[in-house]
C-alpha cells in the first residue's frame, strides 16, 4: 500500500450511497475533518482539495444508469474522465466494460480510485494527470459534473467534442452554471440525494446529456 493509499483509508470510512448501495466507497463521512486532514497534506505535497473524497451526484447518477442497463457498458472501452473517487468507473466494471481507464489530475485521487477499486474487487486502470488532448482510445467516456468552472469548461469542452466523433460521451450536470447549452442530448434525469455540507440542498437533479462532436 503507498503512502497516499494509507491516507486515503485514515481518512475515510467504508460508506454506501444511497442511490448505489452495490458499491462501497472510502468516503469522508464529515467534510471538516478531511479537508483539515487533506490541508496539513497539501502544504506538504501540493495536493489539491479532497474532492475524492465525496459521491457526487453527477457520477452517482451515470453510475446507477449504467448499472440498470449493463449493456450501455458491456464489452466497451470505458474513460471515467475526471473520475474522483471512481463510483462511475467501478460501475462500468460491474457492468462488464471490455477496459475501464479512470483519470485523474489529483495523485491522491487516483489513490482513492484504487482503494475504491480493490474494495470492489473491480479491475481497471488509474491515469495519473492531463489526459485532455490524447487520441481517443475509448468507446464510452463518462464525465461526471466537469463543468464546474469556466477554465475547466474551456479547458476540456474543445477535447471532450473532438473525442464525441470517434466515441459515446457523456456529460453529467447537477445544474452547474458552466455547462454548455449546445450540442447536448438529454438523454435520462435522477434525483439524486446529497448533503448541506456539500450542496445548497438535500437532492440534486442530475440529467446526463450526450455530447455532440
Amino acid at each position: 500500500m503507498t503512502d497516499r493509499e494509507a491516507f486515503v483509508r485514515a481518512s475515510t470510512a467504508v460508506a454506501r450511497h444511497a442511490m448505489v448501495p452495490e458499491i462501497p466507497l472510502y468516503l469522508a463521512s464529515e467534510i471538516t475533518p478531511i479537508w483539515q486532514a487533506t490541508e496539513a497534506w497539501l502544504h506538504e505535497t501540493g495536493t489539491e482539495p479532497p474532492f475524492w473524497a465525496f459521491a457526487w451526484p453527477g457520477s452517482v447518477a451515470m453510475a446507477r444508469h449504467m448499472l440498470d442497463a449493463p449493456a450501455l457498458a458491456q464489452g466497451r472501452r470505458v474513460l471515467d474522465f475526471a473520475a474522483g473517487c471512481g463510483v462511475a468507473a467501478i460501475a462500468a466494471v460491474q457492468c462488464g466494460a471490455a477496459l475501464v481507464e479512470a483519470a485523474e489530475i489529483d495523485p491522491l485521487a487516483t489513490a482513492a480510485i484504487r482503494v475504491n477499486a480493490a474494495l470492489n474487487g473491480a479491475d481497471l486502470l488509474t491515469l495519473d494527470g492531463d489526459i485532455v488532448g490524447s487520441a481517443c482510445r475509448w468507446d464510452l467516456i463518462l464525465c461526471g459534473d466537469v463543468c464546474y468552472e469556466a477554465p475547466m469548461t474551456g479547458h476540456i469542452l474543445p477535447w471532450l467534442r473532438r473525442m464525441a466523433a470517434e466515441a459515446e460521451v457523456w456529460i453529467a450536470d447537477p445544474g452547474r452554471a458552466y455547462v454548455p447549452r449546445a450540442g447536448m442530448e438529454p438523454f435520462a434525469r435522477y434525483a439524486v440525494p446529497t448533503t448541506m455540507e456539500l450542496e445548497d440542498r438535500l437532492v440534486r437533479e442530475v440529467t446526463l446529456f450526450r455530447l455532440r462532436p
